[in-house]
């Protein structure tokens, strides 16, 4: 197949084309990460975007079944330097090609993704067109739809990623309700093998459907998109503060800080990728962490009186983490079930349930 991808800017890249024959519109952003493709294909908050990663080899150890962190790809389009088409790993089930074919997705691949990088990273992410196709493309065609197409920040992702239905997971640890607003399964999974008792709740769940589940503790996820076009979610948080413990991650974190009466701006071109460096303000610590996020929590907008700044990005000073000076709230910007890793920062599920049992008492 051929293929074809357009930046808003007008830069034209073509390339072959694998997975699906389609054309899609997205956010055009780069990941660092050098492995954890399939989770990063199946991350609801990549919805809305067409991935790039910088890694130049992908596909090497394949698909398999263990290694989803949604039900489904939510990526619009993938973009690589080259996509394995013979992958070697003992549970191995498909290729990424096949992979991409089976769910709509379409791919390019022998194009100069560190060139695509390098522009990105000095003007910053951009609209972007992707079309595959067995007949010849039209560039400038694809180039203007691209451009009418909408961005980003005038869409509700957080509707398209979410729960359709209310899930229950029994445990006989404390009952932890899970907002979700493109939650990764990971985190799930983290208080399950924690004994917890789980329910994930749809993104427009109220807050006095949530109260009436009697959770000990409720986690806001990470999801896609600008968290102010998520007015209700917002909403919902707020509600929340001073009535139950709260965890927020990355775009939870952000709705904490907008609950608060805080405010967040995009960055010019996000973090995503397994090693950000993070320093926890209170120990003097350094963690590697994973994180996925194209907005910020702006610290000076914070309430002093009731948020305290605990974590910074040692690359760009932004926020990273958030403590209420009263009520058991905490919140960090990257990814503490990050898959496949680096793990260092799981321990803030066990802190979390710390402040819950606490909160009990």
């Amino acid at each position: 197949m051929k293929a074809t991808l357009v930046l808003e800017d007008g830069t034209i890249v073509e390339g072959k084309g694998f997975g699906a024959e389609a054309e899609v519109y997205g956010e055009v952003v780069f990941c660092t990460s050098m492995t954890g493709y399939q989770e990063a294909l199946t991350d609801p908050s990549y919805a809305g975007q067409i991935l790039l990663l910088t890694y130049p080899l992908i596909g090497n150890y394949g698909i398999n079944s263990e290694d989803y962190e949604s039900a489904r790809i939510q990526v619009e389009g993938f973009v690589v330097r080259e996509a394995c088409d013979k992958p070697s790993h003992r549970i191995a089930e498909a290729t990424v090609h096949e992979f991409l074919r089976r769910e709509g997705i379409p791919g390019i691949s022998q194009v100069d993704t560190r060139a695509l990088t390098r522009k990105i990273r000095s003007y910053g992410v951009m609209k972007g067109a992707l079309k595959t196709s067995q007949e010849a493309i039209d560039a400038q065609s694809l180039l203007e739809r691209c451009r009418k197409a909408p961005d980003i920040g005038e869409l509700d992702l957080v509707s398209r990623v979410t729960c359709s239905e209310v899930q229950h997971f029994a445990g006989k640890g404390p009952r932890i309700a899970i907002l979700d607003l493109g939650m990764k399964l990971s985190i799930r999974d983290n208080f399950l093998k924690r004994g917890c008792e789980v329910y994930v709740l749809p993104a427009k769940t109220p807050a006095k459907e949530i109260l009436a589940l009697e959770p000990q503790g409720v986690v806001v996820s990470p999801g896609p998109g600008d968290p102010k076009a998520v007015p209700y979610a917002i909403r919902t948080v707020k509600e929340l503060m001073g009535e139950v413990p709260l965890f927020g991650i990355c775009l939870g974190h952000q709705m904490l800080a907008l609950a608060s009466g805080g405010e967040t701006y995009k960055l010019k071109f996000g973090h995503r990728g397994a090693n950000q460096p993070v320093k926890d303000l209170t120990t003097g610590r350094v963690y590697i962490t994973s994180q996925n996020h194209g907005y910020a929590v702006d610290a000076g907008s914070l309430p002093e009186d009731e948020f305290r700044v605990d974590k910074l990005n040692l690359n760009d000073s932004t926020v990273e983490g958030m403590r209420h000076r009263s009520l058991p709230i905490m919140s960090v910007q990257y990814h503490p079930e990050a898959n496949p890793g680096p793990k260092d920062s799981e321990y803030l599920f066990d802190e979390f349930l710390e402040m819950v049992r606490r909160a009990k008492a």
